[in-house]
């Protein structure tokens, strides 16, 4: 017993080996005392209770407390990097469904349409005007860039153009122009219901022929930049196709309207004029030559046609006799008035074997029921407002594509006879191609009132369709109503005047 109280087991200073080697630990298996023949072993735990047990019970709490920190540590870094893989996969399937939004919407390639009423319309807009074609009591074909909602909209798509214009990396490049909001020129947008909102923004500087088009899409979420493109328009003829019978004094004043627009304005035009019949040859050729002497134009081609007259066959006729390079078309008409800036809007939405623009005129009514007896001149009547026209959405007829596109659509229907018919087959077909079909109203686009014959030899529903767009061209809603009801508006001024005096 004397032996279990060994000095030696109870100081403090012996390791944890010297308690092996005296415990008897070995392979030999337990030793006994000779004193009392107790096993070593139970020496051992006999000792147990002595002072140096509770350094080894702190020894093995302070490991434990490192295993636990250690593995806490452990644990919060699993958990930050599963955070961190979270968020990236979060981000993958964000950018991929923003991609995959973008590969839906119609932005790069045209999409198989099946009819023209499928074709969902652009808006176009200034900085100060929004031209639209829903209507409706509460909206106006131009309204002003004013609610909250639509600026901020379109304000954030010009910041964000502006922002890339004037990136800081360009500053000390000597090329570089500084774009503000007044070299944008005008664009244009569309919604998608189920994909997102497309912006095509355009500026210019105004000593340069150059555009520099910038596209956005918007994916229900942040702006997307998809495309950016220095245009140079300057190098972009335009071969205006005017299909013309024996109405001289409608060409004579069409032509007027051309000096201004084409030759003085813009001066990269074409003009095909194709006459059906001989009789009005001389007064046409005459009206020609005065232009060319007088403005030195010579970009003229007179294609005389002796048949009876379809605007179809003209303005196939004046596409095809183009022998030259691909050409930008536009296909006209006498009654169509246009300015400067829509034939730079006729450059920028067409592409040979991407777009073709089906733009949306703004047909003006009856200037006689409009104006009463004092009617403006021609070109002071050429204003977008509710009162003096609306936006004509149903006609197909006026249209900016390649020659390229034209001839490889197979251009009209040799067998389709009838205006609008005829240009609804051709329209057709683009919308069941792969092009893309840019249709949009265009504010320097305009459809000069002039008075329709119903002729008597048409079917009923032809007739019928006639006498509907005559009524339809006369005067809005509102001035049809004051004339039809102007007895009874006279009769009740006659006497709300009568119980004034009494």
């Amino acid at each position: 017993k004397q032996s279990c109280r060994d000095p030696l087991w109870s100081s403090r200073s012996r390791t944890s080996q010297s308690w092996r080697s005296s415990c008897g630990s070995s392979s030999d298996g337990p030793r006994s005392s000779p004193e009392n023949g107790c096993p070593m072993s139970l020496r051992c735990c006999r000792l147990r209770p002595s002072p140096s047990a509770g350094s080894i019970s702190w020894k093995a709490d302070w490991r434990d407390s490192r295993n636990l920190t250690r593995l806490i540590s452990q644990l919060k870094a699993e958990l930050q990097r599963s955070a961190v893989e979270l968020e990236e996969q979060n981000q993958s399937e964000l950018e991929e469904f923003l991609r995959k939004q973008l590969r839906r919407a119609e932005i790069f390639t045209g999409e198989r349409l099946p009819d023209e009423f499928a074709v969902l319309p652009f808006e176009t807009f200034t900085l100060r005007r929004v031209y639209q074609l829903e209507s409706g009591l509460a909206r106006l074909p131009v309204e002003s860039v004013m609610g909250q909602d639509r600026r901020n909209e379109l304000n954030g798509a010009l910041e964000a153009a502006l922002h890339l214009l004037n990136e800081p990396q360009l500053r000390d490049s000597q090329q570089r122009r500084v774009y503000s909001p007044q070299h944008f020129y005008e664009g244009i947008f569309r919604t998608e219901r189920d994909k997102g909102t497309l912006y095509d923004l355009t500026f210019r500087e105004n000593s340069v022929p150059d555009f520099r088009r910038l596209v956005f899409f918007r994916p229900f979420a942040p702006l997307m930049k998809v495309k950016e493109e220095l245009m140079d328009a300057s190098q972009i003829l335009i071969n205006i196709i005017v299909p013309l019978a024996d109405t001289v004094d409608a060409f004579r004043q069409f032509m007027q309207h051309f000096s201004d627009a084409c030759i003085r304005q813009d001066g990269r035009t074409h003009l095909t004029v194709v006459l059906f019949g001989s009789e009005k040859m001389h007064e046409v050729k005459g009206i020609l030559d005065g232009i060319s002497r007088r403005m030195k134009y010579r970009n003229v081609t007179l294609i005389r046609l002796n048949e009876a007259f379809s605007r179809r066959r003209g303005l196939d006729v004046g596409a095809r006799a183009w022998k030259r390079s691909n050409v930008l078309l536009f296909l006209c008409d006498v009654n169509i008035r246009f300015s400067a800036e829509f034939l730079n809007s006729c450059r920028m939405n067409t592409e040979p074997g991407q777009k073709v623009f089906y733009p949306v005129m703004f047909s003006l009514y009856n200037p006689e029921v409009i104006y009463g007896q004092h009617i403006p001149s021609a070109e002071d009547q050429l204003v977008i407002r509710k009162d003096f026209g609306f936006w004509k959405d149903f006609d197909f007829g006026t249209t900016c594509q390649y020659r390229s596109d034209f001839i490889n659509t197979g251009g009209f229907y040799v067998s389709v006879k009838g205006g609008a018919t005829e240009d609804v087959h051709l329209y057709r077909k683009f919308l069941h191609s792969s092009l893309m079909v840019v249709r949009a109203p265009s504010r320097g686009l305009f459809h000069v009132w002039h008075p329709t014959v119903c002729h008597a030899h048409l079917s009923s529903e032809t007739f019928k369709l006639c006498l509907q767009d005559k009524a339809l061209n006369q005067a809005s809603h509102s001035q049809l109503g004051q004339i039809i009801f102007h007895q009874q508006i006279n009769n009740h001024l006659h006497k709300y005047k009568h119980n004034i005096k009494s």
